[in-house]
């Protein structure tokens, strides 16, 4: 397919799309009238989600902010394909650009050319559909500028996100109605109580970027910087990949899978680990913040609430099988397990030092992030940023 530039993109999304649609497993059993009672309750529990958030953090609302809405999505596992396609494409063009620069080179056209676009959306294809089964919800960043989503799915229930133009628009909250319905059967806990929680949770990271209006502009400028220093020699990522297979138990048999990687993990440069250490501490910061709002609001408005984490927290802890496990591995997911528990003692540890009101300094600036080292150390947090006011 064709860019806005008239090159030729490294991934062909349609098929992208289209792969994943075919291979996503089918969502839980449910009536027509059943798929309609969860849609509409998970939009007014967004929506009551919003002012239980506020409340407890002392962020202001949107409003307040004169912050761009962000809509919220209610999804099935296809729409959710189609919006992470959208965002894909707007966050990694700079890097398709440089890829696309390598083509006059003869050796990086020569290895381009035989990998194809078709390939690599195959590639992706798989990945997503593997994905869209595990997601509950999702605060979707860098969502690219488009038209207002439509209840157009086959059954007309769903929110059918539109594609719409390369640049980013202001972010959209994303509900996966499918995977929410069959996480509450496979725990057995009260469904509406369970829906209310994951908004909580997914509310809060839409809280999170309309009230501080530097914090998606920070994170994108870290991205593109990462993206930037992609090597984009293919001998280079054809011998890092090649390493990391080889430490994979079960696909090269060179060691013990100690040393193995995420997929982002194999390709990066020095330069690229000081930056994903820095986003690897904000990302540890948001979900942390997110799992800790969503059990401090939950004993109040949430009846069920220990109930769901305790069932919740062993479903973490047991994990899958053998594939499942690797496939998380490599595409980093153990790592995001890591940065909902590391992130919520952080948070825990420096409102037991200095309050909400003085956890709230971290939205300052980025200046005021913590660091990765500072994430497993709350009182170094404290020390660095409040400093005397803290006693």
């Amino acid at each position: 397919m064709t860019s806005a530039s008239g090159g030729t993109d490294m991934v062909d999304w349609n098929l992208a799309v289209q792969t994943a649609t075919r291979l996503a497993r089918p969502g839980p059993e449910v009536t027509r009238e059943e798929a309609r009672t969860v849609v509409a309750e998970l939009r007014r529990h967004a929506l009551e989600a919003e002012e239980h958030v506020r409340e407890f953090t002392g962020m202001p609302a949107a409003s307040l902010m004169d912050a761009p809405a962000t809509p919220v999505l209610v999804v099935d596992r296809v729409g959710w394909v189609k919006a992470n396609v959208a965002g894909f494409r707007s966050i990694i063009r700079p890097l398709v650009d440089k890829l696309q620069a390598r083509r006059t080179d003869s050796s990086g056209a020569a290895v381009f050319g035989s990998l194809g676009e078709k390939a690599t959306g195959v590639e992706l294809g798989a990945v997503l559909a593997f994905l869209s089964t595990k997601v509950l919800g999702q605060y979707e960043t860098f969502a690219p500028a488009e038209l207002p989503a439509a209840p157009d799915s086959p059954a007309g229930l769903f929110d059918r996100p539109r594609r719409g133009l390369d640049a980013p628009g202001p972010g959209r909250l994303l509900l996966v109605a499918p995977n929410i319905v069959q996480v509450e059967r496979e725990l057995d806990v009260d469904p509406h109580d369970f829906r209310l929680w994951v908004c909580l949770h997914e509310e809060t990271h839409r809280t999170q970027f309309t009230a501080v209006p530097w914090l998606r502009d920070h994170i994108e400028s870290e991205v593109q910087d990462f993206l930037g220093r992609t090597e984009v020699d293919p001998g280079a990522l054809v011998e890092r990949l090649r390493d990391a297979v080889g430490g994979v138990p079960g696909l090269g048999g060179r060691g013990n899978g100690s040393s193995a990687g995420t997929l982002m993990e194999v390709v990066q440069t020095p330069a690229q680990r000081e930056i994903l250490a820095r986003l690897t501490a904000v990302m540890s910061l948001l979900e942390g913040h997110a799992d800790v709002v969503m059990d401090g609001v939950g004993p109040a408005v949430v009846p069920s609430v220990a109930e769901i984490r305790e069932k919740f927290q062993k479903r973490r802890d047991r994990g899958a099988g053998r594939l499942d496990l690797m496939l998380r591995r490599l595409l980093g997911m153990d790592a995001k397990l890591r940065q909902y528990q590391d992130g919520a003692v952080f948070v825990r540890g420096v409102v037991a030092r200095v309050g909400m009101a003085g956890f709230n300094r971290v939205w300052t600036s980025p200046n005021t992030l913590p660091t990765k080292e500072e994430i497993h150390d709350p009182g170094a947090w404290v020390a660095r940023v409040i400093g005397d006011d803290a006693t």
